[in-house]
C-alpha cells in the first residue's frame, strides 16, 4: 500500500544555527517535507527583518530545495513599522513566547496588551501571530507545567476578540481544553499539533528525559482529544512538528542545578512517523489534510505557490523497521525521537 500526498508542509520547526544546522536542515527533506515554518528563538533571537533574511540565506545555503517561511520573535524591538517592513520582505509571522517557559525564551513577553499596536499592524498586512500557549509557572497561583496551557486560554480569547481578522495559530496544543478553545474561535484561529503529542502521555516523560518536551504531554484524555480532532478532519488543525533538536548530552543528563533539555527531534522521520501514528488510531485517511491541505489553506500557501521542492511525496507501507538511533555529522550528534522503536511506513524515493 502506498499514499501520495501533495507537498507536505511542517508549520513549526526549529533549525538552530551554526554547525548543528548542517546536520539538521537536510533532515527536513529526509523526513518528507519541502516547506517549513521556521522558529525565531535563536541566540540572540530573530527580532528584525535583516536578521530573518540573513538566517533564511544561511538555511538556503545548506539546502536550497526547501522553502523556509520566516518569523520574528515578539519582543520590545518589534514595532508596527518593523512589521510592515517584514511583511514587505516576505516574512510570514511573529512568534510569541511567554518568558522562560521553553528553550531560549528568556526574552519572552509578560503582557500582551503592550503589543496591541503590533498586532494591529499584523492584522493590517496579513501576518500570522503564533502563540506558545502557556503561561509561566507560578507556585503562588498553583500554575505549573500540567495546567499552564489551560491557564493561557483566556489570553487567546482576548487577543482574538480584540483582533478578529488577525490570523492566530495556537501552537503545539496538548489538551482537550485547547482543542475546544480553538474550535470556539472564528476562522482566523488555527492550531498546530505535533507528532510526538499524538504518541505521548505524562507517564511517558516522567523519569524519561528523551520524551521530555515543552509543553509537556498531558493525560490520556488530552491525547485522545488531539487524535479525535484529526479523525474529525477539522480544517483548522494541522501539523507543526515542533521538532526541537538538542545534543544527546543535553537531553540525557541533568544535574542538581540544571535540568535536561526540553524538546524532541522528529524531522528525519516525520512523515512516515505521522502516517504510522494516524494509522494506529484509524485516521490514515486524514493524513493529507493534516500534513498538507489544512495548514497550507490557513497560511495561504497553496501547492501552486510552491517555489521549490517536490510537488508530491509518496510513502509506502513496509514491514516494521527500527528508527535510526543516532545521526552524526563531524562532531555533531543527534538522537531522534522514537530511536530504536519501529515504524511501518517509509518514503518512496523518486526514480
Amino acid at each position: 500500500m502506498s499514499i501520495t500526498i501533495p507537498a507536505p508542509a511542517d508549520f513549526h520547526v526549529h533549525l538552530r544555527q551554526g554547525d548543528i544546522s548542517e546536520l539538521i536542515v537536510p533532515h527536513v527533506r529526509k523526513g518528507g517535507f519541502d516547506l517549513v515554518y521556521v522558529m525565531p528563538n535563536l541566540k540572540p533571537p530573530i527580532t528584525s527583518t535583516e536578521q530573518a533574511l540573513q538566517y533564511k540565506a544561511e538555511l538556503e545555503k545548506i539546502d536550497s530545495n526547501v522553502e523556509y517561511l520566516m518569523t520574528l520573535y515578539l519582543s520590545p524591538e518589534i514595532t508596527p513599522e518593523e512589521i510592515r517592513k517584514a511583511s514587505a520582505a516576505g516574512i510570514v509571522g511573529v512568534k510569541s513566547y511567554p518568558r522562560g517557559v521553553t528553550t531560549n525564551s528568556d526574552g519572552g513577553i509578560e503582557s500582551y496588551e503592550t503589543y496591541y499596536p503590533v498586532f494591529a499592524a499584523m492584522e493590517e498586512v496579513g501576518m500570522v501571530l503564533n502563540l506558545h500557549g502557556e503561561v509561566p509557572s507560578d507556585p503562588s497561583s498553583n500554575i505549573h507545567v500540567l495546567n499552564a496551557e489551560v491557564q493561557f486560554i483566556p489570553h487567546l480569547f482576548k487577543i482574538h476578540q480584540a483582533f478578529p481578522r488577525l490570523r492566530i495559530v495556537l501552537e503545539h496544543a496538548t489538551t482537550r481544553a485547547a482543542v475546544e478553545a480553538v474550535k470556539k474561535c472564528g476562522p482566523t484561529v488555527g492550531c498546530t499539533i505535533t507528532a510526538h503529542h499524538l504518541a505521548l502521555i505524562v507517564d511517558d516523560w516522567a523519569g524519561q528525559s528523551w520524551n521530555f518536551c515543552k509543553p509537556v504531554a498531558k493525560y490520556p484524555d488530552d491525547r485522545q482529544a488531539l487524535q479525535d480532532v484529526i479523525k474529525e478532519g477539522h480544517p483548522r488543525f494541522f501539523l507543526g512538528s515542533d521538532s526541537a533538536p538538542h545534543p544527546p548530552e543535553a537531553k540525557s543528563t541533568s544535574t542538581p542545578t540544571h535540568a535536561c533539555a526540553a524538546g524532541v527531534y522528529t524531522s528525519p522521520i516525520l512523515l512516515p512517523f505521522v502516517a504510522h501514528l494516524l494509522e494506529s488510531f484509524d485516521a490514515l485517511n486524514k493524513l493529507e489534510g493534516f500534513v498538507s491541505t489544512n495548514g497550507r489553506s490557513f497560511y495561504q500557501r497553496p501547492y501552486s505557490s510552491q517555489k521549490v521542492g517536490r510537488d508530491f511525496v509518496t510513502i509506502k507501507k513496509i514491514a516494521p523497521r527500527k528508527v535510526d538511533e543516532l545521526y552524526t555529522l563531524g562532531e555533531q550528534k543527534l538522537v531522534p525521537f522514537w530511536a530504536g522503536k519501529e515504524v511501518s511506513w517509509e518514503i518512496e524515493e523518486s526514480a
